[in-house]
């Protein structure tokens, strides 16, 4: 009987094996899938959730230490009659973003599709409607990539352990034992993965999925909390060409995540995982909150918003911009403002952005300017940040230049070698071009 007991465990441990291991691929293999991806360059993310109501950050529920009970409000009030995702795929289009991502869960629970494994969900709302699907179909149509945020974490499913990040969070071990008696987080995995199988299932080509977030450690959840690897798995099972963000706490499993995710900061360099540069993208907000935050008031400048949008690429990277929508359904207003500036300068100059990188290491950026450079095309781009006055120096560039001129406008702008040098001297006009932030078009040899 022991022996049977021990080849059906081994039988039952080898399958489950087999089970975890993700698809193989080679370097090449990722590259080209992952190439529509690093030529975008620019995305859009949205928070839209129930804490679009309280409209005091998306994180009210757990600030404030709400419970399910107090929380409900904004479920049964939930109606965003405004809410029309055409209008969003214009703006996003417009203002030059390739590919979108969407939170359809967030930490709060609640789910902008009709999934079968919840009542907690749009369709039950006063709204009634499948916000997920209007979503795909609405930024398809503008020729959008799409994407879905979905939260790990879940603040009011019921078997959903207690944590340091919950709402309901503790001060003691003894505590949480005592709160969790009865939670399953076996049935909250299970919950999981069926819901990540009704999204990559029931809406076409998703293009991109990002899972937020592990925290490992005291009374946190990390890989083994999620059953990451098998949830990895059956994504790329139903999706094989897409594109997953690195916070399900794989970061040393060989095709556990595919870029890295460096939040509300600007990095010093291209990000890189043992020695070698790695596909990032960093996501900010427009200002201090994901979700729509009536109150706060630290919004980004346009011209802040485009150096971010340029210092990424000029450091090999994307930039994912957040909007947090109103609970009727619209972008606020400073967002529409900032998007359509954003526009204005990307319907001029987004050659410097779209299909460019970090410049190779001879060329060397003038004081306040960022390089980005296009590999296909032989371009080098110089964005002044500072305007100079009627000239700017470039170091030891005057036997590699064919032609230069501004972007925006394919106006020539002359240049010479300084004597004795091989440094070039660009004439420029007095006054600054009509854009945001000018950018030189450099044609090398």
């Amino acid at each position: 009987m022991k022996t049977k007991v021990f080849i059906f465990l081994s039988v039952l441990f080898f399958s489950q094996s087999l089970l975890a291991q993700l698809p193989e691929e080679t370097e090449e293999q990722k590259v080209r899938r992952m190439q529509w991806w690093t030529e975008s360059r620019f995305g859009m993310f949205i928070h839209w959730g129930l804490y679009a109501l309280p409209a005091r950050h998306e994180w009210v529920k757990n600030r404030e230490r709400m419970t399910n009970e107090q929380y409900q409000k904004y479920f049964e009030m939930f109606n965003p009659d405004l809410f029309n995702p055409r209008e969003w795929a214009r703006m996003a289009k417009e203002a030059g973003m390739k590919y979108v991502v969407l939170t359809a869960k967030h930490h709060e629970g609640f789910c902008l599709w009709d999934s079968k494994y919840t009542d907690y969900k749009s369709t039950n709302t006063p709204f009634g409607r499948d916000i997920i699907k209007e979503y795909v179909e609405a930024f398809r149509a503008e020729g959008l990539k799409v994407g879905f945020y979905y939260s790990l974490i879940d603040w009011h499913h019921p078997d959903y352990t207690i944590d340091r990040n919950h709402p309901q969070r503790q001060n003691s071990d003894t505590a949480y034992a005592r709160l969790n008696k009865g939670r399953d987080m076996n049935k909250y995995r299970e919950y999981m993965k069926n819901q990540v199988r009704e999204l990559l299932t029931n809406y076409g080509e998703i293009s991109i999925i990002w899972f937020d977030f592990s925290f490992p450690g005291p009374n946190g959840k990390g890989r083994e909390d999620w059953d990451s690897e098998r949830l990895l798995k059956l994504t790329r099972s139903l999706q094989p060409n897409i594109i997953v963000d690195d916070r399900l706490d794989l970061r040393d499993v060989e095709g556990g995540w595919d870029f890295t995710t460096p939040e509300q900061v600007k990095v010093e360099k291209w990000p890189e995982y043992n020695g070698k540069r790695i596909p990032w993208e960093t996501c900010q907000t427009f200002s201090g909150s994901w979700g729509y935050y009536r109150d706060e008031y630290t919004w980004k400048s346009p011209a802040q918003l485009l150096e971010l949008l340029i210092e990424s690429v000029s450091k090999g990277g994307n930039l994912l911009l957040n909007v947090g929508p109103t609970a009727r359904g619209t972008f606020d207003y400073r967002a529409q403002e900032r998007l359509k500036a954003m526009g204005e300068w990307m319907k001029y100059n987004s050659r410097s952005i779209y299909g460019c990188t970090q410049a190779p290491d001879e060329f060397k950026a003038p004081a306040n300017t960022l390089l980005t450079y296009n590999p296909t095309t032989k371009r080098l781009y110089v964005h002044l940040l500072a305007y100079p006055l009627n000239r700017i120096t470039i170091k030891d560039m005057a036997d590699k230049v064919k032609y230069i001129q501004f972007l925006h406008d394919a106006s020539e702008i002359r240049y010479s070698t300084v004597q004795g040098t091989n440094d070039l001297s660009l004439q420029l006009p007095v006054l600054k071009p009509p854009v945001e932030i000018p950018v030189m078009e450099i044609f090398l040899k």
